[in-house]
């Protein structure tokens, strides 16, 4: 198979664009290294198209080498066919070998084997042929055979028939058609085991959908539904058509003492042994399939969470919510340090906000602190509205911000938050945590497993490995889009850094605590273990703010030096002026970028990106997010009224609408329905994670605490 070749086809891209990423990631080159220093190689593919890239390698290199041991297999057995290795070379996916490869394959004892050991293969293909001019029974009676325990013609019949519905079953020209069949024709049905009990799945207890309008969150749902024993799930295929499809295909001659016989064959070898597991392949179909669409929406809300924009500048109160035992506070100055930690006991049952009001005023004035990070957890609703009764009695300019802590409990029980606040309860961490997110969310959720964060739907019902490894490629893309301060960077950041892994993001902490902080990014080669090629990976997303080269703090790779300085004295501007910020205008005198790329011998592309980096150095891609609803002020959610128009942030994205929140501590949800005028396939299509969004109530269900919300009309 020429595997760049049906990449460039199924990617839309040019042959040469994938021969080239191939080779540089057979290099030994991360993703973000090709995506951001290699443009002119690749042709500028951007970091989605080269993530897919990649995984179609891995999944086609995979279907080559289960080909090869195929081949191999089936010409150790002296049965291999021109015709058959050309089918398998063919296949495109691993099922279709699987299929060809069913014949071959060293099967466990089944009825056709016992009835071959009888001697009764002459007897199946005397049926097969269809060419026999007498009553099978007569036929059969010469491979009666007391010893075989064939004991009467019926006997003989039977385990012929056996024989033949394995040949059937084994074809896999009738498996491809029956599953396409099936795909397209069949439904997908859920039943309830007790209809009469209560559950989240009751939509589901009588549920029909074609197979082929499967939405994904339902194939997921129905599946989580019948591993928790409430649901039966079944796949109805078309069998009458089947049935007769194998009956057309086996059937060729008109023969009285055959035809009768071949009809019941076909039927039995599709019930018996090809009914169940088409539906086992359609079943892990729509799995994978739903799998890999919530992996996408999981990923996309995780890169908008990630990018929000840090709230720099802030002393923030983080404030753990609770009830019985208290909610945890921390003060956190504006670099993160935690500075001062208490527990309050403003909720049920002590109530005591008399007393909580006065700490956390005496922190406020004490520290200067102007902003608290408020938990959306238990106690959450309660705790807001003291915060906001406290801030209208105090004069100090305070504001307060609900904040998703979703993880924060995942985080502050770990290995990490243990030795990152040894003297800390896990109450203290997670209202730590809790306040830096604002600070800085990036290099705060880094430190929770992905799939942890709450920004998916079913993410616990899926392949937890691929579910893994797609969103640490999402958090490794958003960290080398950012880049890191080589000098304050945490491991769990660096270890996210391309070339980075997990014992070289020790080892640079450890450096830097050995021998102070860096003073240039050469001299992360003097960092035990990290190599020239790791060097190579990560130097442009590590930043060394106000270093010595004011290149170290850009985000210009260290092979582009040269090239840079020469750019700048050819446009009579110096070093320097990169740290005093007086290269505004820069893109204006290197326009002509064809002609200056070849003057100074470097690509027009990563020409451009020097440009665009030095005229606003270390600028942050984050900026260009919505930045994050801070309030002063609570509604309950018996204040909402059908019409009213609120301001909200988009909390979670999923297949069926968005949740939004609007101040009320419980989301409102915004249906896909309710979300643009004209008709669009996902909500992604016109909302993201953190986007701040005006929408209109359309219904409050105080009972059942939902809110429906709409965006459209306003």
């Amino acid at each position: 198979m020429d595997i760049a070749k049906v990449i460039a086809s199924e990617l839309n891209i040019r042959n040469s664009q994938v021969e080239a990423v191939i080779k540089l990631i057979d290099e030994g080159n991360t993703i973000p290294f090709i995506a951001r220093y290699r443009k002119e190689v690749h042709g500028g593919l951007n970091d989605e198209v080269l993530r897919d890239l990649d995984e179609r390698l891995t999944y086609l290199r995979n279907l080559d080498e289960r080909k090869a041991a195929v081949l191999k297999s089936i010409e150790e057995q002296e049965k291999l066919t021109p015709e058959l290795q050309k089918a398998i070379e063919d296949a495109m996916t691993l099922v279709a070998v699987e299929d060809l490869y069913r014949p071959y394959k060293q099967k466990r004892r089944t009825r056709a084997t016992i009835a071959k050991e009888k001697g009764l293969e002459g007897l199946s293909t005397i049926i097969w042929l269809q060419m026999v001019d007498h009553s099978i029974e007569e036929e059969a009676k010469q491979y009666i055979n007391e010893e075989k325990e064939v004991l009467t013609a019926e006997d003989a019949i039977a385990g012929a028939k056996d024989i033949l519905a394995e040949v059937i079953s084994d074809d896999a020209s009738y498996r491809t058609w029956i599953r396409n069949t099936t795909w397209k024709e069949g439904l997908l049905t859920s039943d309830a085991k007790d209809k009469e009990a209560q559950s989240v799945y009751e939509m589901y207890y009588e549920f029909r959908e074609p197979v082929v309008k499967m939405a994904g969150y339902r194939t997921l749902a129905v599946n989580r539904g019948e591993k928790e024993k409430i649901l039966t799930v079944k796949i109805e295929a078309p069998e009458d058509k089947i049935i007769g499809y194998l009956e057309k295909q086996v059937i060729v001659k008109d023969n009285p003492y055959t035809t009768e016989l071949l009809k019941e064959v076909c039927e039995d070898s599709y019930h018996r042994l090809i009914q169940d597991s088409i539906e086992r392949d359609i079943r892990n179909e729509l799995t994978e399939r739903a799998e890999n669409g919530a992996i996408e929406v999981f990923g996309q809300n995780l890169t908008q969470l990630l990018m929000q924009p840090p709230i720099a500048g802030h002393v923030v109160l983080g404030w753990d919510p609770a009830f019985r035992t208290g909610c945890k506070l921390a003060v956190v100055d504006a670099t993160g340090k935690v500075l001062d930690t208490k527990v309050i006991y403003p909720t049920a049952p002590q109530n005591k906000v008399t007393e909580a009001k006065q700490e956390v005023y005496k922190l406020i004035r004490k520290y200067g602190i102007t902003l608290i990070s408020v938990g959306n957890g238990t106690a959450s609703r309660e705790s807001e509205q003291i915060i906001v009764d406290m801030l209208k009695e105090i004069k100090e300019p305070v504001q307060y911000i609900i904040t998703n802590e979703a993880g924060a409990s995942v985080y502050s029980a770990s290995k990490l938050a243990t030795e990152e606040f040894p003297n800390f309860d896990v109450g203290q961490r997670s209202a730590a945590s809790i306040a830096r997110r604002v600070q800085d969310p990036l290099a705060e959720l880094v430190k929770i497993d992905p799939k942890s964060i709450g920004v998916g739907q079913y993410q616990h019902d899926m392949n937890q490995k691929k579910l893994g490894e797609a969103l640490s490629a999402v958090v490794e893309d958003c960290v080398n889009k950012v880049g890191v301060d080589l000098n304050t960077a945490s491991v769990s950041l660096l270890e996210y850094v391309s070339g980075v892994n997990k014992t070289l993001a020790k080892n640079i902490v450890a450096y830097r605590e050995e021998n102070g902080s860096f003073k240039s990014r050469k001299e992360l080669l003097k960092v035990p273990k990290l190599g020239p090629k790791a060097y190579e990976q990560c130097a442009g997303f590590m930043r060394i703010l106000h270093a010595k080269n004011p290149l170290d703090g850009t985000s210009v790779h260290p092979e582009s030096y040269e090239a840079a300085e020469k750019l700048l004295t050819k446009l009579n501007y110096q070093l320097e002026d990169i740290a005093n910020g007086g290269l505004v205008g820069l893109s204006i005198a290197a326009k002509d970028t064809a002609k200056l790329s070849k003057e100074l011998e470097i690509g027009e592309m990563t020409l451009k990106d020097i440009v665009k980096e030095l005229e606003k150095p270390g600028r942050d891609p984050r900026e260009d997010m919505p930045k994050p609803i801070l309030r002063s002020d609570v509604m309950e959610m018996e204040d909402l009224k059908e019409g009213m128009i609120l301001k909200g942030t988009v909390r979670n994205v999923i297949d069926f609408g968005a949740f939004v929140d609007i101040g009320v501590h419980q989301d409102g949800l915004v249906h896909i329905s309710q979300m643009s005028d004209k008709y669009i396939k996902h909500p992604l299509e016109v909302v993201s994670v953190g986007d701040i969004v005006e929408v209109k109530v359309l219904g409050v269900d105080l009972q059942k605490k939902r809110i429906q919300l709409t965006m459209k009309g306003i």
